[in-house]
């Protein structure tokens, strides 16, 4: 899981975690959770490198394994009743899987204040990769998280209750960083091969993309992202007067 995102449920869920596994290395770190998880009757056992990666499935946790339940997504109507209260922001991934790509966006969502990710494929989502939370460092625990099977009609309902709905696409004509985001707004961000499929893009009021100098065609998902984010969280605060 990562140290940063373990420690982050302990903050965020505890009542969620069931296990917990650390190695010698990050005892110092863990202190205060290894004292809450015996005085909760949790299991916290410390573990060798080999031992822990075999229980984390993984050699990428960092020292720390924190097994939970099932995390409970929201519904399109939670996203809907939180961006209406906090006149906010959410970011939609249409086909976007990469668990790289989906943990930075999380901690970049994260980091500049957006309410709510909404993930949306033709299948089920099963849920966020271990890998994903572990690059997201914490920042899965301070989203609503959602999930849908059919996102133009999830954002269509979106829409109707007033948000934005804002695309990006790499040849649109408007710089995103001259751009106006409406509140709340919900930016979406399309499969970097593919773009947004297009009944997602029948739902967008605009399409703006970043403009760069041409030396590469376009920008990873992630990091486009993040641009994003940032300029429609600081416009929003300008407004604000913070």
């Amino acid at each position: 899981m990562g140290l940063r995102a373990g420690l982050a449920v302990y903050e965020k869920r505890r009542a969620d975690i069931v296990r917990v596994a650390f190695t010698r290395a990050v005892r110092d770190e863990i202190t205060e959770l290894g004292r809450w998880a015996t005085g909760a009757r949790i299991p916290c056992v410390e573990m060798s490198d080999n031992e822990i990666d075999r229980a984390a499935e993984s050699t990428h946790h960092e020292g720390l394994c924190v097994i939970t339940r099932p995390r409970k997504w929201a519904s399109a109507a939670d996203v809907a009743d939180r961006l209406a209260k906090s006149g906010g922001s959410a970011v939609a991934l249409d086909r976007v899987r990469n668990p790289y790509n989906v943990g930075a966006i999380l901690r970049s969502a994260a980091f500049f204040g957006v309410d709510a990710i909404l993930l949306g494929t033709p299948a089920p989502h099963p849920g966020l990769p271990p890998m994903a939370v572990r690059v997201a460092e914490g920042g899965a625990e301070s989203l609503m998280l959602a999930r849908t099977t059919d996102l133009a009609d999830t954002l269509a309902r979106l829409k109707a209750r007033g948000a934005s709905i804002v695309g990006t696409d790499g040849h649109a004509e408007v710089d995103a960083l001259g751009f106006t985001f409406a509140r709340p707004t919900v930016l979406v961000m399309g499969n970097e091969r593919e773009g947004l499929g297009d009944r997602v893009r029948a739902q967008c009021d605009a399409l703006v993309a970043v403009k760069g100098t041409g030396a590469v065609e376009s920008l990873n998902v992630a990091v486009t992202t993040g641009v994003l984010v940032a300029q429609m969280t600081r416009r929003a605060a300008a407004r604000a007067g913070r």
